[in-house]
């Protein structure tokens, strides 16, 4: 699959996302374009900027077609298009990323507390999944992923993925959001600052206190 067509592709499928099951409020004017906030005040997404002065770049970005760094220790790495990088996202309820992996690097367990994912293979093989809330008995829902394949990831459930391929694998992703977030499960509960006490995480999760407190020296801040 070629990189235009990918990027056509996946422009639907957030597409579809944001019609089907948009999370962020809907606009209530053609566009708002976001602006840093003003003197301290903060509101439920973005201050829009002044109609008369929005231009084409508030909805551009260029550099998807560049492979992001997986030099690093899971050996992924995850390019955002958000309203961060366009403006012109605000209040439109999708977002982008493409996610690059090294060979056997992975996207490790985390969740989008605001948005569900849509994610075509574009490259590679990967091995993707979700677990189900509590009330579902935290069951798994994976599959292994070849070059147009699609899978998508409820709101709110912790997912991955895995390359399980000897080649790097590039995937994008559309997100229900214009700022879905992010919080990677073991950087979240043994980095968290300050730390939780290790006495709690030894009982939640059976462990030694002292493998805790290990845990806590190597993803703490």
């Amino acid at each position: 699959m070629r990189f235009s067509q990918a990027l056509i592709l996946i422009a639907i499928l957030a597409l579809v996302v944001s019609l089907a099951e948009a999370y962020d409020p809907s606009p209530l004017q053609d566009f708002c374009v976001a602006i840093d906030d003003l003197n301290g005040v903060f509101v439920n997404g973005r201050f829009c900027k002044d109609p008369r002065r929005v231009n084409a770049e508030d909805f551009f970005f260029s550099g998807l077609n560049v492979p992001g760094n997986t030099n690093n220790q899971v050996g992924s790495n995850v390019t955002t298009v958000n309203v961060d990088q366009i403006p012109g996202l605000n209040t439109m309820g999708i977002s982008l990323v493409r996610i690059d992996y090294a060979p056997y690097g992975q996207n490790p367990p985390h969740t989008h507390p605001r948005g569900s994912e849509i994610l075509v293979l574009i490259k590679g093989k990967l091995y993707v999944g979700f677990v189900s809330s509590n009330q579902d008995n935290n069951r798994l829902f994976a599959k292994v992923l070849h070059p147009g394949d699609v899978f998508v990831f409820p709101i709110g459930m912790i997912h991955f993925q895995v390359n399980i391929g000897k080649v790097p694998a590039v995937a994008f992703a559309g997100l229900s959001s214009q700022n879905a977030g992010v919080i990677t499960i073991a950087n979240a509960v043994f980095g968290s600052n300050p730390p939780i006490y290790p006495e709690v995480l030894a009982r939640a999760f059976q462990l030694d206190a002292n493998i805790v407190k290990e845990l806590q020296a190597k993803f703490g801040p």
